[in-house]
């Protein structure tokens, strides 16, 4: 990536970083001590589960809503996570007194099926239980990003039908993501913008994808990407707010016409889209007024929800 490119997770340095303490089955260890066995079946398979959720005034934004997701995408490839909702609020709660965390922090929950006796695919090989890795780090979206907005490119990879890797599992199995990211950087875009199995705009490599028209906001049906905690914030925010959304089926020539168009995800919350394919998107530079106006509707939720 050059110094031109930009993604979602952007984020402003933070020395402190360089020491943080990582939750690993039990323990705490300095960042340079965390490890994990390269038989375990994330390492080896990708075969697990993670969620990304971010620290406000000493509270989990949307926790609920980020275990509803863990536990019944663990529950649906029969992994067992090893506890119960309170057990992972007691770990995140240890990971972040042990970091003296409490604002503008972002966590990678992660929980495999454990480590495997034999280096093979069957699950029944994983025997020691799950891993459980917690990763916080001091995380603000870098200012940059809002002035400049995100360049997309339309990737060849797309998001597949559910009987082959549903979309909906925070899954280690990344791959496919991976590859629409590489498919963009090499079309010189930061990320990139992916279809679904009938050619309808689906998602980016990382994030939901909306575009605004005359007003309305739309974005893909749901049924072939992450239905992600803060897309669905945002689509609750527009129902609330006399602000016409739609789920619905659109192809790029929707896309390329849009007054504005951006990405919602946990750690960048909106991130505005600049061009697609080149294209530049609406006539505005940087944030779009319906896309600010979402912004500062979902600064409000988060504090509500946090008690900021």
């Amino acid at each position: 990536m050059t110094d031109d490119n930009h993604t979602t997770h952007d984020a402003e340095e933070d020395a402190r970083n360089r020491d943080i303490k990582i939750y690993v089955n039990g323990e705490i260890l300095h960042r340079d001590e965390a490890k994990v066995s390269v038989y375990d079946s994330g390492f080896m398979l990708g075969d697990g589960m993670w969620e990304g959720m971010r620290l406000y005034n000493g509270t989990w934004a949307f926790f609920d809503e980020h275990m509803d997701r863990l536990f019944d995408s663990c529950k649906a490839v029969s992994l067992d996570i090893g506890m119960n909702r309170a057990g992972v609020l007691d770990a995140l709660t240890q990971t972040a007194a042990a970091n003296n965390m409490t604002h503008d922090v972002h966590c990678r929950l992660m929980v495999t099926r454990g480590v495997k006796v034999k280096p093979f695919q069957h699950p029944s090989l994983s025997r020691t239980g799950p891993t459980v890795v917690i990763i916080m780090e001091h995380s603000k979206p870098a200012t940059s990003l809002q002035a400049k907005g995100i360049r997309l490119a339309t990737v060849p990879q797309v998001r597949g039908l559910p009987m082959s890797q549903d979309a909906k599992y925070n899954s280690h199995s990344k791959l496919n993501c991976v590859i629409a990211c590489l498919q963009a950087e090499q079309a010189g875009a930061d990320e990139g913008l992916m279809l679904d199995p009938h050619g309808f705009v689906n998602t980016t490599n990382a994030c939901n994808f909306f575009i605004v028209r005359k007003g309305e906001v739309w974005t893909s049906t749901g049924d072939y990407c992450m239905n992600g905690v803060t897309r669905q914030k945002v689509i609750d925010l527009c129902r609330a707010n006399d602000i016409l959304v739609f789920e619905k089926n659109y192809s790029l020539f929707e896309a390329y016409g849009a007054d504005e168009a951006f990405l919602t995800g946990t750690f960048g919350a909106q991130t505005p889209v600049a061009e697609i394919d080149g294209k530049p998107i609406g006539t505005h530079s940087g944030i779009g007024p319906v896309t600010a106006k979402l912004q500062g509707l979902y600064r409000a939720l988060v504090a509500a929800n946090t008690g900021g």
